[in-house]
């Protein structure tokens, strides 16, 4: 067979073979995400959403212009249900991957038929093994590429937080891109075709591989601007506690001033005759001498201005604190660290405990000490609230969840700085922050 019958009779891409590109897509960004079900169940609703996408197609396969175009459209609408039932993800982020699965299902399988064409046609390969083989290594090589790819820059934490002002443009994108490449099946006369089939087959190849180097090219800069967000964040937020420790230092200064001051008191004290007043005076010192009890003497200056600080605004709101930390242990950290950890930490845990009515359950305990060459140290505090965790970290109560909720990832952050891992566990309404650091040997 020549080249022009070549161009003149090439067959459309089998149903089946689109089903099973859109189907590898999907499974794909799949495996990028959290997912709700695993093990056989997992293997069993990716069997099922196989055979259904392929039935589908097959059904529907004649259907020109638009009932062509429904029939795509109820395509996509399959790989979103299949990819947002198997994932714990948000509409939006559901949405935002079965884009990319769509336009590189696309791509994989137009490049694999046009290939399979030419040596089929061309060479005489007709060899139905060869031409199984060949799906195997073309999808294969695609999807292996673009996973790679992708997956260097998936979110660490498995979600992607898409907004509506990052999903609407995506979705342009690949509504764009499917509308390009396929124009010359639906239309006759357009700028995107040829006279012949293969000229067709090319184009739409071609534009789908400049689709998903477009798609690509947009995920790698919204996880770039999303990872300068998250560390300008963190980065401000060990900066704020950095700044409260400033403040509960001068603050303390002030304290240590009352206390020196307390001698002369007595004096004054002494000298007075009156009873009432005398009283009132005794008032006026023990409730100075209660706020300066509050003080941590833990062998580190650093923590004991931070738990001193923390401990009266406590008591300032009916909270009870307790700590035993041994702060000699935290001579290898820098200020800012050890004010990252225990500012953030006890700023949740505080507002945690003001949320409680009963005054009698708010509580608070922080322990830290060395047990086999690590440092350990917990955060305890009374809970009433139902957690969700996300990525091993509780998500934020507040209602701006995507600029709120930094201040576990900061602490994590931290900590895997030295080396250490965070573990967060919550039961019998107590819930507890336990922190380990390796120690260097002595």
């Amino acid at each position: 067979m020549n080249g022009t019958e070549l161009q003149m009779i090439l067959p459309e891409i089998p149903r089946v073979f689109t089903a099973f590109a859109e189907w590898l897509a999907c499974i794909l960004c799949i495996m990028e995400m959290k997912r709700r079900i695993t093990g056989w169940k997992f293997v069993s609703v990716c069997g099922l959403a196989l055979i259904i996408q392929a039935v589908f197609l097959e059904l529907t396969n004649g259907l020109e212009n638009v009932l062509w175009i429904l029939c795509m459209m109820a395509a996509v609408g399959l790989m979103y249900l299949f990819i947002f039932g198997c994932c714990e993800a948000s509409a939006k982020d559901a949405g935002y991957m079965c884009v990319r699965a769509f336009v590189v299902a696309e791509f994989a399988a137009s490049l694999e038929w046009q290939i399979d064409c030419y040596a089929y046609f061309m060479l005489g390969w007709t060899s139905q093994w060869f031409r199984l083989f060949w799906l195997i290594v073309v999808y294969g090589l695609v999807y292996t590429v673009v996973g790679v790819c992708f997956r260097k820059f998936a979110g660490a934490e498995g979600d992607l937080m898409v907004t509506n002002k990052e999903l609407l443009p995506y979705v342009s994108i690949g509504l764009a891109v499917f509308a390009i490449s396929n124009m010359g099946f639906v239309f006759g006369n357009t700028p995107f075709n040829g006279p012949y089939m293969i000229q067709i087959t090319t184009v739409r190849t071609l534009i789908d591989f400049g689709g998903v180097a477009i798609i690509y090219a947009y995920h790698v800069q919204r996880m770039d601007l999303r990872v300068r967000h998250e560390l300008e964040s963190v980065q401000t937020i060990l900066h704020n506690q950095y700044v409260q420790y400033q403040q509960s230092q001068e603050a303390m200064d002030i304290i240590n001033y009352k206390y020196h001051d307390l001698k002369h008191h007595i004096m004054a004290l002494r000298a007075e005759e009156n009873q009432e007043k005398r009283e009132a005076y005794l008032d006026h010192m023990e409730e100075e001498i209660r706020n300066y009890e509050a003080q941590n003497k833990t062998g580190n200056k650093v923590l004991d201005t931070l738990l001193t600080s923390k401990n009266l605004f406590c008591m300032k709101n009916h909270i009870s604190m307790t700590s035993v930390v041994d702060g000699t242990l935290f001579d290898f950290m820098d200020v800012m660290d050890i004010c990252s950890i225990f500012g953030n930490a006890l700023d949740n845990a505080i507002e945690c405990e003001k949320k409680i009515k009963d005054r009698e359950k708010r509580l608070i305990h922080v322990s830290a000490f060395s047990q086999r060459n690590f440092l350990i140290i917990r955060f305890e505090n009374y809970c009433e609230n139902d957690l969700i965790f996300d990525a091993e970290l509780p998500t934020t109560t507040k209602e701006d969840s995507q600029f709120h909720g930094y201040g576990l990832k900061s602490i994590r952050y931290t900590v895997r700085k030295y080396g250490g891992e965070v573990d967060i566990n919550v039961q019998d309404n107590w819930f507890e922050l336990k922190i380990l650091i390796p120690m260097e040997m002595k």
